[in-house]
């Protein structure tokens, strides 16, 4: 059975999205150009740094709005940031979306469906998103839950493969932190 071209994607099209999803590598020139503050016409818009949690928490849900093929309007993006979440309208406002939208915008992470109030991320917004839901997913938070949590006893000889794993997983992420203490 064909889907309609309004109705559903092509299955093409979101096998290069898995894909895409896949192959995520840092590109640390990427993060560095949408930390800079860019200039379109006389608005100035600041640059978009990896520990926004405002801006994970937007890409975050317009990186899973695969449901919607038309793209969202700003009123079911706020309330999918809310419900997703758990925020209140007095903690996250409409207007401070709009904000973080038009910033998005332009910094070419999102664009407007057509004549709609409708937005959807680019494939550099696509490419952002990924890079910022795995840094923190992947690196953030392992290393805050391991600064809370007990550390390994080095003594211990892990009795699983998964168990050996963790130890061996838990020591790289000590000697990044060291790293990145010592930079």
């Amino acid at each position: 059975m064909r889907c309609a071209a309004v109705s559903c994607p092509s299955p093409n099209r979101f096998a290069g999205f898995q894909a895409q999803c896949l192959n995520v590598h840092v590109d640390f020139p990427l993060l560095q150009r949408i930390a800079l503050p860019v200039t379109q016409g006389s608005i100035r818009f600041p640059g978009i740094k990896i520990h926004d949690a405002r801006m994970i928490r937007l890409l975050e849900v317009l990186l899973h709005g695969g449901n919607t093929v038309g793209g969202w309007t700003a009123k079911q993006i706020h309330q999918a940031v809310l419900t997703t979440f758990h925020l209140s309208a007095q903690n996250y406002g409409l207007n401070q979306l709009r904000y973080d939208l038009r910033k998005l915008k332009a910094h070419g992470l999102l664009q407007r469906d057509g004549r709609r109030y409708a937005y959807r991320l680019t494939e550099k917004g696509v490419q952002v998103a990924l890079l910022f839901l795995f840094f923190h997913k992947r690196l953030c938070g392992p290393l805050a839950n391991s600064r809370f949590h007990h550390k390994p006893d080095p003594a211990h000889r892990p009795n699983s493969k998964l168990e050996a794993a963790y130890y061996k997983a838990d020591k790289a992420i000590e000697n990044i932190v060291n790293l990145l203490a010592a930079a």
